[in-house]
Formats: C-alpha cells, sequence, structure tokens
C-alpha cells in the first residue's frame, strides 16, 4: 500500500497535494478522479449518525436521515460498562456504513471541569481513567465495522464561552495528568482514525497549530497513526497548523486554504516533503475506508433501538431510593405528571442532534408495562417552552396526585438550558419545574422524580421527593427504558460518572470559572470533581461513582497478588463480590489508588480500575484488576516523565468515591533517581531527604556549635534548620566558614548526590 500511495504521490499536482488537506465541502473530503482518489464522506454522531438529507441546509441540525439516537456519553459513562458502549459503537458503525459515511465524528472525550460548561452532556467524565476507557471501547466499537471515528476536542475544550478564541492555561503536569490523560488512553487502545483538534488555544497557542500536542505528543509519545482534522472553523493560519500536524482543514475553504499551502511551498516557507506527509496520511485513510466500505450494507432498527433501550437502563442511575419506594408496584392509581413523559428530552442540542428512527413515549410504555392492574392517569404540570409557571397546569396536577397512591414527576433541564455553543449559567431547574415538585409535594408525600438532563442539577427540593431516578438524556428509548426501572423489569445499574454538588459555588473551577476576556486559567490544577471533593472532604450532594440498586452487594477478602513491587512491574488486585439481595443486579466495583505520603501535591486519591458484574441472588464473583505503573505515577515535569515515588500505596475498593468498603496496602520501588542540583539556596531540610546527603546535613548541624542541642533535642533542632539556606552558614560561621568554603562543598555535594564521590564537606 506505501508503495502504491508514494506512486500516487509523484503523479500529484502541487494544487492536488493542497487540496487533499481540506474539504470539498461541508461534509466530503477532496477527491482526485483522474487517479482513483476518492471523495469521502465524513458527518457528526458521538451517540448517533447525524447525516444530513440531499436537500438540508449545509449544518442539516434538524434535517437528517433517520438514526438510531443512543445515550448521550453523559450517560453512556455512567453505565461504567466497556463491553456495552463497545457493542453500540458496532451499531454505529452498521449505521454509517449503510449510509456510505467514512468516519463518524466523535466520541468527545474532554473532561468536565465545570458542570457548567453546555457541551457537558457530549463528554464522559470528570475523571480521566474512566473517560479514556470509555473513549477507547466506543472507538473499537465503531472501526470494527470498517468506519473510522474522530476522537474530539484535542484538546482542553472544556467550556463553550468564547470557545473559539479562548485561552487555555494550564500547567503542565496538570495538563498531562487530567486533560490530556483522557485522550491517552484511547488514542493507545484503539488508535482512531484521526483525531479532531479543538478551537481554543492551549497555554497561548491554538489547538490547530500548536505543534505539542499535535505532533510531540499525540503522534511521538502515543504513536498515533491517523490523521488530524480541525474541528469545523478552528484553523487560524493554514501553513502554521499543517507544520504542527494537521492535515485536514474542515469545512472547505473554498480554495483559500488551499491557495495558501501552495504558495506557501512555492515560497519555500513550507516544504514539500511536510506537505507530501500530510498527503500520504490522508491518502492512507482514504483507501482504507475505500478498502473496508460495504457498499449493500443495511441495518436492523429494531434490534438496535433495542440495544438503545438496554444501554438507556444502564446509564440511568438512582440516586435516593427512600422506603424502597421503588420498584413501582402494579396496583392502585399512579400519577405521571410532567411534559417530559410525553415530549421527552432525550437528546443535546447543537451539531450531536439525531433524528431518531423512533421515539419511546414514557407514559404509555407505563401504562402498557401495568396493564389493567394499576390506574394510571397523566398531567401536563408545565409548558416546555416556557420557564412561566402556569397556575392552571400547576392546580391539575396537584389535584392528580392528590388522588393517587404515588405520582411520579418528569423534570429536568429543556432543550434551551445547555447546548453545544454556550455555557449555562446556574445548576437550577426551570421554576416552572420546581413549582410543580413543591406544589405535588403537598398533597402527596409518595413522590419519585425521574430527571431528564445531560449534567447536575442542584436539588433543593429533594427532601419532598422520595426516589430520585437520574435519567440523563437517554436517546430515544428513554421512555421505554425509564419504564422497565420504575417497575422493576430492569435494575438500576448506573454510577455517576460526575460529582454532583450542593451548589455551583462548591464547584472546584467556581473562582476561574469561564475565565476573563480570552484567557481562562486553570487554577485548581488537579482538583477537578472528586480530586477536589475528596481531598478537601467537602460532601457533594452526590459523589463520583454513586448510584443505587434494586439489590445489595456485599465485598471480601481483598488481596493483592505481592505485597511489594518495583514500578515497572504489575501488581495483581482481587475482591470477591456478593449479591446478597433478592434481585439480580449489576455492580460497579471501584478501584482508587492512593499514595500514603508524597514529596509532590496530589489528590486524596484516584480512579485507576474499575469492574462492571453482573450476580444473580447469592451469586458471588471475584473481581480482578491488574494495576502497572501509571496507576502510582504522577507526571513530572523535571525529567518530563511520569515517575513513582518510592513508598506505600493504599489500595482502595468502594462502592463510589466516598464509600470505601475494603483496603490494603503494597510498597512500591522506584527504578529512577531524580537528578538533583544542589547551589547555595539548597537547605538543610533538601540535604537531610536525600539518603546520600543526610550524613552530610547533620556535619552541618554540628559544625555551627549545635552539637548539644542535637543530642539533647534532635528533633526541634532539625525542625528549626529544615529551611534554613545553605548560604547563611556563611554568617553562623563567623568567619571561619567563607563563600569560598561553601563554593566547594557545594561541588561536593553535588558529586555525592550523583554517586560519584564518597566524602564530607569540612
Amino acid at each position: 500500500m506505501n508503495a502504491k500511495i508514494q506512486d500516487l504521490i509523484s503523479q500529484l499536482t502541487l494544487e492536488e497535494k493542497a487540496g487533499l488537506c481540506s474539504g470539498l465541502d461541508f461534509w466530503h473530503t477532496k477527491g482526485v478522479e483522474r487517479l482513483g482518489i476518492l471523495s469521502l464522506m465524513v458527518t457528526d454522531g458521538p451517540h448517533g449518525l447525524r447525516k444530513q438529507k440531499q436537500d438540508a441546509d449545509h449544518l442539516g441540525l434538524h434535517n437528517s436521515v433517520p438514526a438510531t439516537c443512543f445515550p448521550s456519553a453523559a450517560g453512556m459513562a455512567s453505565s461504567w460498562n466497556r463491553e456495552l458502549i463497545g457493542k453500540v459503537g458496532e451499531a454505529l458503525g452498521k449505521e454509517c456504513q449503510s449510509e456510505n459515511v467514512s468516519v463518524l465524528l466523535g466520541p468527545g472525550a474532554n473532561i468536565k471541569r465545570s458542570p457548567l460548561c453546555g457541551r457537558n452532556f457530549e463528554y464522559f467524565s470528570e475523571d480521566p481513567y474512566l473517560s479514556s476507557e470509555m473513549a477507547a471501547n466506543h472507538i473499537k466499537g465503531v472501526q470494527s465495522q470498517g468506519v473510522g471515528t474522530s476522537l474530539k476536542h484535542f484538546a482542553a475544550n472544556n467550556q463553550e464561552h468564547r470557545r473559539m478564541s479562548v485561552d487555555a492555561v494550564i500547567d503542565e503536569r496538570t495538563l498531562r495528568e487530567i486533560y490530556l490523560a483522557s485522550f491517552e488512553g484511547a488514542v493507545k487502545q484503539s488508535q482512531p482514525w484521526s483525531v479532531m483538534c479543538s478551537y481554543n488555544k492551549v497555554n497561548g497557542e491554538y489547538a490547530s497549530e500548536n505543534e505539542f500536542l499535535l505532533t510531540k505528543v499525540l503522534r511521538d509519545e502515543w504513536g498515533f497513526e491517523g490523521f488530524v482534522v480541525s474541528d469545523w472553523g478552528a484553523v487560524n493560519e493554514r501553513v502554521k497548523a499543517l507544520q504542527a500536524g494537521l492535515e485536514l482543514e474542515m469545512p472547505s475553504s473554498a480554495g483559500v486554504g488551499d491557495a495558501k499551502i501552495v504558495a506557501a511551498v512555492r515560497s519555500g516557507e513550507l516544504s514539500e516533503e511536510t506537505l507530501n506527509l500530510a498527503v500520504e496520511r490522508m491518502l492512507s485513510f482514504i483507501f482504507k475506508a475505500a478498502d473496508n466500505s460495504k457498499p449493500d450494507a443495511s441495518f436492523d432498527a429494531t434490534a438496535h433501538h433495542s440495544l438503545a433501550r438496554e444501554a438507556a437502563h444502564e446509564s440511568m442511575v438512582l440516586l435516593k431510593n427512600e422506603g424502597n419506594i421503588l420498584p413501582l408496584r402494579k396496583q392502585g392509581k399512579i400519577a405521571v405528571i410532567g411534559e417530559f413523559a410525553k415530549n421527552p428530552r432525550y437528546q443535546g442540542g447543537g451539531s450531536s442532534h439525531v433524528n431518531p428512527t423512533k421515539l419511546d413515549d414514557a407514559f404509555e410504555d407505563m401504562k402498557a408495562i401495568a396493564g389493567g392492574a394499576a390506574q394510571i392517569v397523566y398531567s401536563q404540570g408545565y409548558k416546555l417552552d416556557s420557564d412561566e409557571i402556569d397556575e392552571a397546569l400547576v392546580l391539575e396536577a396537584r389535584e392528580t396526585a392528590a388522588n393517587a397512591d404515588v405520582a411520579v414527576l418528569f423534570i429536568g433541564l429543556p432543550d434551551r438550558y445547555e447546548s453545544e455553543g454556550y455555557d449555562r449559567t446556574h445548576l437550577s431547574i426551570p421554576d416552572n419545574h420546581r413549582a410543580l415538585i413543591e406544589a405535588v409535594a403537598e398533597v402527596q408525600s409518595n413522590l419519585v422524580v425521574v430527571l431528564s438532563n445531560g449534567s447536575p442539577v442542584v436539588m433543593p427540593w429533594i427532601g419532598k421527593a422520595k426516589a430520585v431516578l437520574e435519567g440523563y438524556l437517554g436517546g430515544q428509548a428513554f421512555g421505554g427504558a425509564v419504564a422497565d426501572l420504575l417497575f422493576g423489569l430492569a435494575n438500576p445499574s448506573g454510577k455517576l460518572a460526575e460529582t454532583f454538588p450542593v451548589k455551583l459555588s462548591d464547584t472546584p473551577s467556581f473562582l476561574n470559572f469561564p475565565g476573563e476576556g480570552d484567557k481562562a486559567e486553570y487554577k485548581e490544577g488537579l482538583f477537578v470533581g472528586y480530586r477536589y471533593y475528596d481531598t478537601k472532604e467537602m460532601e457533594p450532594l452526590f459523589p463520583f461513582g454513586f448510584g443505587l440498586s434494586y439489590t445489595q452487594f456485599e465485598y471480601s477478602d481483598i488481596r493483592a497478588d505481592r505485597s511489594a513491587i518495583k514500578d515497572h512491574e504489575t501488581v495483581t488486585v482481587q475482591v470477591t463480590v456478593k449479591n446478597t439481595g433478592e434481585r439480580a443486579g449489576k455492580e460497579i466495583v471501584q478501584l482508587y489508588v492512593k499514595d500514603v505520603q508524597s514529596s509532590v501535591i496530589r489528590p486524596q486519591k484516584e480512579l485507576k480500575g474499575f469492574q462492571k458484574v453482573e450476580l444473580q441472588p447469592g451469586e458471588q464473583k471475584t473481581v480482578t484488576f491488574v494495576l502497572d505503573k501509571r496507576a502510582f505515577a504522577y507526571y513530572n515535569v523535571q525529567i518530563g516523565d511520569w515517575h513513582v515515588e518510592s513508598g506505600a500505596f493504599d489500595l482502595l475498593v468502594g462502592k463510589s468515591s466516598r464509600d470505601i468498603i475494603l483496603h490494603t496496602t503494597i510498597e512500591v520501588e522506584s527504578s529512577v533517581s531524580l537528578p538533583v542540583s544542589y547551589h547555595r539556596n539548597t537547605t538543610i531540610g533538601d540535604l537531610m531527604e536525600n539518603p546520600l546527603t543526610a550524613d552530610t546535613a547533620k556535619a552541618y548541624i554540628g559544625r555551627f556549635g549545635f552539637d548539644a542541642l542535637l543530642e539533647d533535642n534532635p528533633d526541634m533542632l532539625l525542625a528549626m534548620m529544615r529551611y534554613m539556606p545553605l548560604r547563611a552558614m556563611v554568617g553562623f560561621g563567623q568567619g571561619n566558614y567563607t563563600e569560598d568554603m561553601l563554593a566547594d562543598d557545594i561541588r561536593k555535594l553535588n558529586a555525592i548526590s550523583e554517586g560519584k564521590v564518597n566524602v564530607t564537606t569540612r
């Protein structure tokens, strides 16, 4: 194949080469007909194919071909189910083949820095490990069908406010451990056919022309083999972007970008070898897509709808179930209140908007499941197109609820509250939804709330509800899945992939989101999501990893196969999980790692493993985790690599980040000694912490007349002198210790630290 591609490159004109690096129109790459190079279609769709119809406008947001609308990423991540998201990916790939689409633009792996981000429904998690695992399996599923993906938006696209100009200012350690790590695992595990750069700047440079991101990190470090495509309209300077590693500009620039590339090559500003490399990557993609094309492909819409229902089951999270009010009994009178019950909010707005093949109705599905055993009545409660409280609707809802045995309220966030293009300004539900809860609660104590929203909401009203089911944006089968869960045909098994705060001001980025002007400074650093709440010991409304079930699970017998490892070795951790309830269910077992004592700032604990296990009543299984170096490492900017400090690490297994059930401890030995350079402002304490120079530090203390105190109260003396710089010894020496002597000692200290000599200072 490479020889064929090189032969084609030799036959292409300079203009044709430049043309292959930009779009033909809004959705197609350019072809070269005379050489048999095809024009291919790419299209939106992290949770469903959004291919515009032939007669649609260039965006085609609400005029696309029918396709299965699966739950959005916020929900799918709450399933914590690698296999399930892979199956959804396979279904998406089949639908792409049926519509001759070569690349599905997604998934989105940006970190949820703030719950206000308008596009959070498209992103998986606040945790990079969970996010990268979900993204990797989504990609594998889609690409197993011979259709490419475009992992997006690389990188640090964590807000919609001024998204095309804002500069995300992030220190390198935070960037590596949080924001890039969310993409890293997906790239290394699944090799997406493409990666889409984001609109924003990262540390002063647009992502589209950021060589550090697109070449040094993505290709040189992570081994990415595909092509980089711009987000639509993200290219700032075309030639600089190409030089940085961005192959494809989308959409079409009407020849403007092509002309800039041609002119740059002719002037010598851009080497033709750089252009040829970009063309080679584009041709590799084009021929791979052609080889995997299935012209007569079709898909089973009914089967895919069933899969969407299964995915919705596992994407929803039971947050509260006081008195086991759920599952509902098929008896008496059940009031279903809220327009969402008949007109569901099942997906987010913007470029991911899907035209579903079918759309479930929760009210009708609840009636179908209950049959004639229960009377199910409906009341609208509010108008979706307004936040205004309609007193007549509220009064009708009160009366409906008062005459029922239980009331199920469908509330949440309407479309206009969260979308691509803008951020939220608060975390509250609409006034008319809140008023409905308060009114119904006055007359009905058996109150169940079903939420439809793409990201967290605050719940000052939660004390009025006995049960809360977080439905997220559950896709086209939302209604049927909710009905199944409410009546116990399915057992809730989702757990939160993000923290729900009590109030907006509790969030880690509150003081710095969305920034000032075109600068967003990530001053919270590593402390995103649960890393912040857990380390600060702040109680959230619901913690990361939380979710209830209709059954109970018991954890026991945690064990590691080794009590000590070197940092290049792995350790296997096992725990037994048992279903002690009366229903079959699935439990998500979470493994966190804590560095017991670190010389650098680290979160209290970090997720490093998870498994979802299905258990029948009374059944128990062994869950196994394998931890490697990255599970214990932090990113050391000094050495430009991941580093493990020698010492003890706690392995914590639990049901959420705040509900740790079992733990064990292992010792990890580092194989890398960090470089140390001593100078006149090095402290006595710095010398004490290095085993090679600790004796030298004691010699310093003794030399200046502190011998007696060192013998009588060594701890106090060491505490006093720990942060004293070496240069201070010149003054304490009263002329007996000079600057020349200090310089000589510093030279010897550095030699000792490097292991070159074994000497003491004067």
